[in-house]
This record gives structure tokens, sequence and C-alpha cells, in this order.
């Protein structure tokens, strides 16, 4: 009797247990999404001033324009920022890698960097904000 009561109560332990790390890794699991990278624009710049991505990854860029005037938020290649340099689109809507930021407002993109280490650039190109060093480099590796 006293065997059977300690093998039912160790049985009830272990699967306690087992819930226990089903739940946390359930959890973990659901928790497992694009990671998220805050992304001030002041003073005509980019803060950070440069990004690290691994290959593959998702980001969500959160941005926040604490300047009284709207920026682009472009990610592309030195092809792509050329093409934006002389004047693909006035406005961005928003979608992935590009969009532009209202004066004063918080917006976000989510972007998917390519598989092969390289590079890409963070740029705005409104007139003259380019040139000012509004770019910032994306090292994917």
């Amino acid at each position: 009797m006293v065997d059977r009561r300690r093998a039912s109560i160790a049985l009830a332990v272990l699967l306690i247990g087992v819930g226990a790390i089903a739940g946390i890794a359930g959890i973990a699991l659901a928790s497992a999404g694009p990671r998220t990278v805050h992304v001030s624009i002041h003073y005509s710049r980019f803060d950070p001033t440069a990004f690290d991505v691994r290959p593959g990854e998702t980001v969500r860029f959160v941005v926040t324009n604490l300047d009284p005037i709207e920026h682009e938020f472009i990610i592309g290649d030195v092809r792509v920022q050329l093409l934006h340099e002389r004047g693909a689109e006035a406005f961005h809507p928003p979608r992935p890698g590009e969009m532009t930021v209202p004066a004063g407002t918080t917006m976000e993109t989510t972007y998917t960097f390519p598989s092969e280490p390289g590079s890409l650039i963070l740029g705005c190109h409104l007139p003259g904000h380019y040139a000012y060093g509004m770019h910032a480099p994306i090292r994917i590796g």
C-alpha cells in the first residue's frame, strides 16, 4: 500500500514537472518572433548609427521621429539607395523596409534580411538628407 502511494505521488510530481516544462516551452514558442529594434530619428540622424543582423533574420523596426520634419526609413543596397536618392517616390506607404515617418510620430516596419552575409544601408532621401549623413550601415552576418 505504501509503495503504491509513493508511486502515485512520484507519478503526480512527474506529470506536474512535465506540464510545467511544456508550459514554459509553449510560452517560449509563442513569444518567439521578430526581434524588435527601436530606432529614433533626431537632428536628421538615426540612432543607433549602425545595425547588426543575422542572415535571414526578421526584424521589427519601431521608428520614432523626434524631429519637426518628416523623414524616410529606406532599407536597401547601394542600388536601392541610389534609386530613392534620384526620386523614386515622394511618399512611402508602410511596406517592408520602406516608409515615410511624419514629424513627431512612431511608425513600424518589419523586414526580413537576406540569408547570405553582406551589407545593406538604411537611408533617408528627402532633399539633402542622405548627403547630410542620414544613413546607417546594416551588417548581415
